[in-house]
């Protein structure tokens, strides 16, 4: 039997419309005119969006399920209004570089998928040459660093290596992903003490850039599709701009941390806001906001990269991990900004949804279309609420949002018309699946 949910605000073909979503066996079949008698109807203060994309999230399953987990990160992700999270590479055990490695992520997250979930490899020195064969097993592209992850068994990236990867996946056109650091600008290993100043020092603008310029380089030389991770360093935008205008094929992301948070803010001791590349200063915050606003970033994702509390507890920055938790808080951090910049919902939107899609070549999704699944959001996007860690799916209660007031409240989430995520209920159902060779199952 089919579904209907309506509301008067639905984000259809990138704006807000009266709307009543047609479901039928988890996939919308219609959309129609709103109808207050349909089977839900969201009271007014409410918005009906498309599920968000996440293509940058760390599950850390199997070998470090105590700093996350597929049962707990997936239902994080259902509370956040994420329907689609792709897995990264690291920081599970094994790492995901071969086919075998890919079989044992897979054989973890049986029964535990909250909402679902596609895989990205790994590209490291010691799988080059061998990477057709595992995107033939199933991931959607692969990752490298081109610095040291701070996992021995996923090693980075020399500037040759980053050619050969390139040059490899541009013949059957797979897409690489980049942590882009150039070593050759970082120090400061080892302990550094608490002020976060010493910290980002060590991190500096530069790396990134030179890590940018090495990729748009390597990527015009071979024709390969890149993409560049979690930009923070706003100035690199330019290398960004310019190398899209010559036809390179780039993409870049960057993160709500990146894009809410202040360096200047952060406080000492508190290894909850450690992450690499650093969060910078409210003035490279301002251009990577010019980033969003002109179309230069393709895509906000969380990097969901938590730890346990111990190893993200330790005050000294030098010492603590680097991860930042936020795919539950993303769309609700985010938007709260984009808010004080009088941004539009609508505008922003694209960039948490069908952008990290197309990104991950996982058409069909973040959309409210006929022929989509069903994967929906009601979203009260003026009522506010105190983050709470403690209140949060993580497995572990760390957030750098922690105390701050937010603007924008999921309070329902719908998995192919079924609901998955209410507020203030715990998150059992585990419809979720997994999405294979960019096959998306309605």
């Amino acid at each position: 039997m089919s579904t209907r949910i309506a509301a008067r605000r639905t984000f259809v073909d990138g704006r807000f419309t009266p709307a009543t979503v047609v479901i039928d066996e988890g996939q919308i079949t219609a959309v129609t005119v709103f109808d207050p008698m349909a089977d839900t109807v969201l009271p007014d203060d409410a918005v009906l969006l498309p599920g968000l994309v996440d293509s940058h999230v760390h599950l850390d399953e199997p070998g470090r399920t105590e700093w996350e987990g597929f049962a707990t990160g997936t239902a994080a992700a259902a509370a956040g209004g994420v329907t689609t999270v792709v897995d990264m590479p690291l920081n599970s055990s094994p790492v995901t570089t071969t086919p075998e490695a890919l079989d044992a992520k897979r054989a973890a997250a049986a029964g535990q998928l909250a909402v679902d979930v596609a895989y990205w490899g790994g590209a490291v020195p010691e799988n080059l040459g061998s990477l057709r064969a595992l995107a033939d097993a199933g991931v959607v592209g692969v990752k490298c660093f081109l610095s040291p992850s701070g996992i021995d068994e996923f090693g980075h990236l020399d500037a040759d290596q980053l050619e050969a990867c390139l040059a490899e996946l541009a013949v059957f056109d797979g897409l690489l992903i980049v942590h882009a650091e150039d070593p050759a600008h970082l120090h400061g290993d080892g302990p550094l003490g608490p002020r976060y100043a010493d910290f980002e020092a060590t991190r500096p603008p530069q790396s990134e850039r030179a890590a940018i310029r090495r990729v748009i380089d390597a990527a015009r030389r071979t024709g390969a599709r890149a993409h560049i991770v979690h930009v923070s360093d706003g100035e690199a935008l330019d290398d960004v701009r310019a190398a899209k205008a010559e036809g390179v094929r780039l993409t870049v992301e960057t993160c709500p941390h990146y894009l809410t948070l202040d360096a200047a803010e952060v406080p000492d001791g508190a290894g909850a806001f450690k992450c690499c590349p650093p969060i910078r200063g409210a003035a490279n915050r301002d251009l990577l906001w010019a980033g969003v606003v002109d179309g230069t970033i393709d895509a906000i994702v969380s990097d969901h990269s938590p730890a346990t509390v111990e190893l993200k507890g330790n005050p000294d920055f030098g010492l603590a991990w680097g991860g930042i938790a936020g795919v539950q808080t993303g769309l609700s951090s985010v938007h709260t900004a984009a808010r004080g910049r009088g941004i539009r919902l609508e505008d922003l939107l694209p960039l948490l949804t069908t952008g990290p899609a197309r990104i991950a070549g996982l058409d069909g999704l973040g959309v409210i279309a006929p022929g989509a699944p069903a994967h929906l959001v009601a979203f009260a996007p003026d009522e506010e609420f105190v983050v709470d860690a403690a209140a949060l799916e993580y497995r572990n209660p760390v957030s750098p949002w922690h105390g701050q007031t937010l603007t924008g409240v999921v309070r329902e989430t719908w998995l192919r018309g079924e609901p998955v995520f209410r507020r203030g209920e715990p998150v059992t159902l585990r419809a979720g699946r997994e999405l294979v060779n960019a096959a998306v199952e309605a």
